[in-house]
């Protein structure tokens, strides 16, 4: 991979609110979701926060940032952001950490790979921060859990049959799917099970697993419907504190509808609580 070369004295220096010091971003992927978080970044949509590389495996036509190689970008960012899939992620995760860079994390699926299996807790100086744009309501689940654990959680995501058909899949069930005429069920299992077969699909399996604190408590559907044109992520779950129901229907990016369109902007808002002045969350 062609790279510019660049160290930190190639860059400016980056003021925030205040005069105080600013968040230099690095963007790892530049595809449906890193273009628009390069796009809104470049834009001054973060306030405090400047994009000063891009770490890509091909060229990004007129980028104004280096695109550079993840070693590099190390060397000139506070924090990276992952936009790449879950096979980036697991590549990245040790390096970045282990620099004392903090991680923002959209691949969440990746999380549950073998190879970072019980060793998340290990690696550091930096942080790793995950970011759930497509689903809500885990915050509450993460404290209902820390309280008295879940006794069960059910994830059910309905989507376009062509957003589910899978590489993997034989001939007669990528057609079951793709030529699907009402709702079909295409997967139930566990969390890790969704996040290695479905890894672009079902990132919101892996944050409900991580949110809760126990895998084996969740149960994951997944569903084909063509009628479904908005993407509908709906939990149900119960324990000791109560029971909850939670569902979201999200927008499909346009050219991409594996992911939701408001991916990109909870990016943004997990990148911005990193900033020297965070905002205020009512």
């Amino acid at each position: 991979m062609t790279t510019r070369a660049a160290d930190a004295s190639d860059l400016p220096e980056i003021a925030g609110p205040s005069g105080a010091p600013g968040l230099r971003v690095a963007l790892l992927g530049h595809g449906a979701i890193g273009r628009v978080v390069a796009r809104e970044l470049l834009a001054g949509a973060v306030d405090g926060a400047t994009l000063v590389c891009v770490v890509n495996r091909s060229e990004v036509p007129e980028l104004p940032v280096p695109r550079l190689s993840l070693a590099e970008a190390l060397e000139v960012a506070d924090v990276v952001v992952e936009c790449a899939g879950s096979a980036a992620l697991v590549e990245a995760v040790e390096p970045v950490l282990s620099a004392g860079r903090d991680l923002v994390v959209s691949s969440v699926a990746g999380l549950l790979d073998p190879a970072l299996s019980g060793r998340l807790g290990e690696l550091g100086p930096g942080r790793l921060r995950c970011t759930h744009g497509a689903l809500g309501g885990l915050d509450l689940l993460a404290s209902a859990a820390a309280v008295g654990g879940l006794d069960r959680a059910v994830l059910r995501t309905t989507k376009k049959p062509a957003a589910l058909v899978q590489d993997w899949m034989d001939e007669a069930e990528s057609r079951r799917v793709a030529d699907a005429v009402e709702d079909v069920l295409v997967f139930a299992g566990t969390p890790a099970e969704a996040a290695r077969l479905f890894p672009q699909s079902l990132n919101v399996a892996a944050a409900l697993a991580l949110a809760v604190g126990d895998p084996d408590v969740v149960r994951v559907e997944l569903h084909a419907d063509p009628a479904a044109d908005l993407t509908t992520h709906r939990i149900e779950a119960s324990g000791s504190q109560g029971s909850y129901v939670f569902e979201v229907q999200n927008r499909p990016t346009p050219g991409n509808p594996r992911t939701s369109a408001v991916v990109p902007y909870s990016i943004l808002r997990t990148l911005s609580g990193l900033t020297a002045r965070p905002p205020i969350i009512a």
